[in-house]
């Protein structure tokens, strides 16, 4: 999570709806204040024994108890130092397998729950983060005491924020996944009921959990105890039999994969395997030089370059806007068990804004820089002709979200450029190598560069002025 953004000893500014605490800043250091009101949920949470099973099974972040001098206002607990997570991301950044993974995981995390007499109070997917390629709730105080007979308040919030979208990219439309950029607080189950088509009836899971609960919700809309007229009397035997329900639900939705423009990418390169070996030595020779901390790839397709940063234990953000190839580069994550590499979907040309209340609940991608380092390999061509964006605005860009960057200028004469110039070259006269240089040189000092052999393609090392 960036942090610059944050004034000192002030709580963050997507923390504010939960009344049980929130997270603030101070010295550098992100804490999470813990409020008198939600003292016996935390100390059941910590004398149960759940706070220690989930920690060591890595599904919950771990926290030190700080100092509670930390901040001094007077309805504070107890204050919290939890582990940092490298990188926040948004449900409408992950794959379709990183959202099951995430729904799966929160399904998970309940279940342990309840076997300690404990339950989620709220399943919001923006609480779970990714963390050495896996997911983990961030938020400790999601928790509350298990209450019998007392609906499961997180159902609702459950099926908007995993079932609903899930069904949907499955039955419809991988891209349905950007709904969750519309509906902060996940898909309205109306609309996800009136989207599935008639066939999603048939399968009972999706029938109960999306058409009747929209239903339901219809019919008791502004009601007092809604959710206990919806799901009834939830006696412990009940929530563990809709949880089970639920789960079969999720592993049920699979995503059929389609061909995409970018899906086979590498498989119809324009250039030899030498050059392409060559190419990768020059971008591992520029990592070296500058040992990033953290490596933002831009164009990351199916990640072949990205694993030239995450190999060396270089955390490394693999953008893409192709849903493919994004799925695939997760897919091997999990099957290699990769825990430096973090594939993410991005259309570079309309980055993830702030959103939400007062546009700071959810931060930009600009907010969540900037990375030590930025790779646009085979990029800057497609951001120039296909998308109209002149070098100059790409190397501002650039310049706000990356401290280095490793750049690839394809000129005129590749192949790969003349597709792209075939219709429009009058429109593009601007195209060149020199002036690439000359706006980039504005932002950046370019303290290397290198042909890739077997071709005319160059590739820069820049460091930001």
């Amino acid at each position: 999570m960036t942090e610059k953004k944050m004034p000192n000893n002030r709580r963050h500014p997507s923390s504010f709806r939960d009344p049980s605490g929130f997270i603030f800043l101070k010295d550098g250091i992100l804490y999470r204040q813990v409020n008198n009101i939600y003292r016996e949920h935390y100390d059941a949470l910590i004398n149960s024994g759940l706070y220690n099973e989930l920690t060591k099974n890595k599904l919950l972040v771990p926290h030190q108890e700080a100092d509670s001098s930390l901040n001094s206002d007077v309805d504070a607990y107890k204050i919290l130092r939890p582990q940092k997570i490298p990188f926040i991301s948004y449900p409408y950044e992950w794959s379709f397998s990183q959202l099951k993974q995430a729904a799966l995981t929160t399904i998970k995390i309940q279940k342990q729950a309840l076997a300690r007499e404990m339950t989620l109070k709220d399943c919001s997917a923006y609480n779970i983060q990714f963390y050495h390629g896996r997911p983990i709730l961030i938020d400790t105080l999601s928790f509350e005491k298990y209450q019998a007979g007392k609906p499961w308040i997180g159902y609702r919030q459950f099926c908007q924020h995993f079932l609903a979208p899930l069904a949907l990219m499955s039955y419809l439309d991988i891209r349905l996944q950007q709904l969750l950029k519309i509906y902060i607080d996940g898909v309205p189950l109306d609309l996800a009921s009136r989207l599935l088509p008639r066939r999603s009836y048939a399968r009972f899971t999706l029938l109960s959990h999306i058409h009747l609960h929209a239903q339901s919700q219809k019919r008791y809309a502004g009601e007092h105890a809604s959710e206990t007229k919806i799901q009834g009397g939830m006696s412990k035997f009940r929530l563990s039999a809709l949880l089970d329900n639920l789960e079969a639900a999720i592993q049920s939705l699979k995503w059929r994969e389609k061909n995409t423009e970018w899906g086979e990418y590498y498989t119809f390169t324009n250039y030899s395997a030498d050059s392409f070996q060559q190419k990768k030595k020059i971008v591992v020779e520029f990592l070296q030089l500058v040992r990033p901390k953290s490596v933002w790839d831009l164009g990351a397709n199916t990640g072949v370059f990205s694993r030239l940063a995450s190999e060396q234990k270089i955390f490394t953000v693999a953008f893409d806007l192709d849903e493919a190839a994004v799925e695939k580069n997760v897919l091997t994550c999990l099957q290699n068990n990769e825990q430096y590499l973090f594939p993410l979907l991005l259309d570079l040309t309309n980055p993830s804004p702030s959103i939400g209340w007062a546009h700071k609940e959810r931060l930009s991608l600009e907010e969540r820089g900037p990375a030590d380092l930025i790779l646009a390999l085979a990029l800057i061509h497609h951001l120039t002709i296909s998308n109209n964006i002149p070098f100059s605005l790409i190397a501002d860009f650039f310049a706000k979200i990356g401290n280095h960057a490793i750049v690839e200028f394809v000129p005129r004469d590749d192949s790969q450029v003349k597709k792209l110039l075939a219709t429009r070259e009058d429109l593009f006269s601007f195209y060149t190598q020199e002036h690439f240089e000359e706006s980039f040189s504005r932002y950046f000092n370019i303290k290397k560069q290198g042909l890739v052999p077997g071709t005319k393609r160059t590739i820069y090392l820049m460091k930001k002025i």
